[in-house]
């Protein structure tokens, strides 16, 4: 009989979603990224252009030693030592932000930096999620994911109030609550925004102890002579016969093009208001909070749907209204909605871009937490580290599409708006390869 993890070591799991959230809500999309291209670049196009290069490297890094490191992994046993690695990854790259200052002559190390910081977050996510199926049996695994999600996107509300109220400081030198940054911290220098970089990288080394302490990992592996030489030769086995498991490829195709568009909305999301909408930070924020609370009740609520309707119809819907938001935000700007001029000072830009948040943040976390427990529907249980690695593959293979097109888009038109109308294309593409996926494949039984 099979034992699942108990209730502490599930909790302890999903603190990892927890923990992690903070680099895709505060860095990301909502505080930093907008700061970078507005504030240390000092021009939004430019900057747009800059950061699209530099996800678009980080994903191509990503891409190739994904699914290399999880083959080498579900050969050797545990997955604990490798999240350590790349913890420490994370909170160095997250903490070095803080050097970000204003109109600084050199941003390569800090790119760098950033870089470091979400490559040890997403290779920490393939062994965290690869640890998904020992949770509990199938028909709760959906559930599990959800609530993971839901609870992640919980943490990145919670740090964005603490960043808005508490630290980032608008134009006029104040933070939300109309105060100075806390800890004295000078706003001249934007040091308050520049904090997020630190906080962070603390909020992340705190709230993962949960997860070292509760959640069970597989027992190790007897050390065996060519174990690194073995997991490469499983994978290129694996690689070499999935042309005969149609459903997982078609799979993977389908979410390296969603995923990737998904990606390019919460990568350029922050950035594109600035630029076009003219928002500041806190505005940002708010829009931020809007998203991860909708994310939050929907990443929980789809873990439901998950389970009474299997991810599959679940991922489709979530598509669908991302194909939606995306044409809306194309066909918007400070001087139309969907195409039809407006006044000169007309708020309906502001709401309708706020609606668009609270969409993406619905959609993209049960896009989410349905992406995965899909994929453990489609994958072999005893290569689960390797089927992540090639999940987060198929997710950066052609990661530098949407930064890539976004910021050749961008630069060719001069227009930040049309700059994200390629993201329409990845997910129609996603869509249409959801045909060929089965709700269960074979190789999965």
């Amino acid at each position: 009989m099979t034992q699942y993890a108990s209730k502490r070591g599930i909790w302890g799991w999903m603190s990892f979603d927890w923990s992690s959230q903070p680099y895709n809500t505060l860095l990301l999309t909502f505080v930093f990224g907008p700061y970078f291209t507005s504030t240390v670049i000092g021009d939004s196009v430019r900057g747009q252009e800059i950061w699209g290069y530099m996800l678009a490297i980080v994903g191509i890094t990503i891409a190739v030693l994904a699914p290399i490191l999880g083959a080498i992994s579900d050969s050797s046993g545990p997955r604990k030592p490798w999240v350590i690695v790349f913890s420490v990854l994370y909170v160095v790259g997250a903490f070095s932000l803080w050097w970000a200052t204003p109109g600084m002559t050199s941003t390569l190390w800090i790119l760098i930096a950033f870089g470091v910081g979400m490559i040890g977050m997403e290779f920490a996510t393939i062994f965290t999620n690869a640890m998904l199926p020992d949770l509990g049996p199938k028909e709760q695994l959906g559930r599990i994911s959800g609530s993971g999600w839901a609870f992640g996107y919980w943490g990145g509300v919670l740090a964005l109030f603490i960043m808005l109220l508490l630290l980032a400081e608008n134009d006029e030198g104040v933070t939300l609550l109309g105060s100075a940054p806390l800890f004295g911290l000078d706003a001249a220098a934007r040091e308050g925004t520049r904090s997020v970089g630190p906080l962070t990288a603390i909020w992340y080394a705190v709230f993962m102890i949960p997860f070292f302490l509760w959640t069970p990992d597989i027992k190790r592996k007897p050390l065996e002579k060519g174990m690194v030489a073995k997991g490469l030769s499983d994978l290129g086995k694996t690689l070499k016969d999935l042309p005969n498991q149609v459903s997982l490829t078609a799979y993977l195709g389908s979410s390296m093009f969603y995923r990737d568009a998904l990606n390019g909305l919460f990568g350029f999301g922050g950035i594109y208001a600035v630029g076009v909408l003219g928002w500041s930070i806190t505005e940002i924020g708010i829009f931020g909070i809007v998203a991860a609370i909708t994310g939050a009740i929907f990443a929980w609520a789809g873990g439901f749907a998950d389970k009474k309707y299997g991810p599959k119809p679940l991922i489709i819907w979530c598509i669908v209204a991302l194909i939606v938001v995306c044409t809306t935000i194309v066909s918007t700007s400070r001087e139309m909605a969907f195409f039809i001029p407006l006044a000169e000072d007309s708020n309906a830009p502001d709401i309708i871009f706020y609606v668009c948040g609270a969409v993406i943040g619905a959609a993209g976390g049960a896009l989410q937490a349905a992406s995965r427990t899909l994929l453990v529907r489609q994958a072999n249980k005893e290569r689960m580290t390797e089927a992540f690695g090639l999940y987060a593959l198929s997710g950066k293979a052609t990661s530098f599409l949407a930064p890539f097109t976004i910021a050749v888009a961008t630069s060719i038109t001069g227009n930040q708006r049309l700059g994200v109308s390629p993201l329409i294309g990845l997910f129609i593409i996603g869509l249409i390869l959801l045909i060929w996926v089965k709700p269960d494949s074979e190789e999965a039984e």
